[in-house]
């Protein structure tokens, strides 16, 4: 009985590493990309739907002395709860656009996803401005942007003049108008 135990156990072994050396493989193999064409931010036209800035860029964004309210959101489009609440800035930007209401939504996408950024901001014709955070070093900019941030996204500042608020959560469209309503 030890020695078919031992045989199987080891037949397992065997089984479940050719299993991952098969996913190994077609993962590099589907992944290998040929000549694809790297993008890089000097590549970029003029006409893009955003603006690329670092951290030093992106302050202006989260502090003036206006007394239009501000709601920035952190997002990307590899974020499936953020693209899903991206709806809602758009909702809330064309409501209270009248109002002294500013969206700003921030990219958090990747350097390498630049082209699917574009493209995902004109399919879904984003009307708020968009701006693309280029800047690496997270660790240092996060802390920055809410003492509180882990940097988990979606992730939103409310602000303005007065008062300030931080959430790091997904938004409906009555939790978010609800909250920006404390700042009207």
């Amino acid at each position: 009985m030890l020695i078919a135990h031992r045989k199987y156990k080891q037949y397992y072994t065997f089984v479940v590493m050719k299993f991952y050396t098969f996913i190994g493989l077609l993962l590099l193999i589907s992944c290998k990309g040929g000549n694809q064409e790297i993008v890089s931010f000097e590549n970029l036209e003029e006409d893009t739907p955003f603006i690329t800035v670092d951290y030093e860029g992106l302050e202006a964004y989260l502090e003036t002395s206006e007394a239009e309210v501000h709601v920035v959101n952190f997002w990307a489009t590899w974020c499936k709860p953020c693209v899903k609440e991206l709806p809602h800035f758009e909702e809330l930007r064309a409501v209270y656009d009248t109002e002294d209401v500013k969206v700003i939504l921030v990219s958090l996408d990747f350097p390498e996803q630049i082209e699917r950024l574009t493209h995902f901001i004109e399919k879904w014709n984003i009307q708020s401005e968009v701006v693309f955070l280029d800047d690496g070093d997270a660790n240092t900019w996060i802390p920055k942007v809410d003492v509180n941030w882990s940097g988990a996204i979606p992730a939103t500042i409310i602000y303005n003049d007065e008062k300030r608020s931080f959430h790091e959560q997904s938004f409906t469209y009555d939790t978010l108008e609800k909250e920006l309503k404390l700042f009207l």
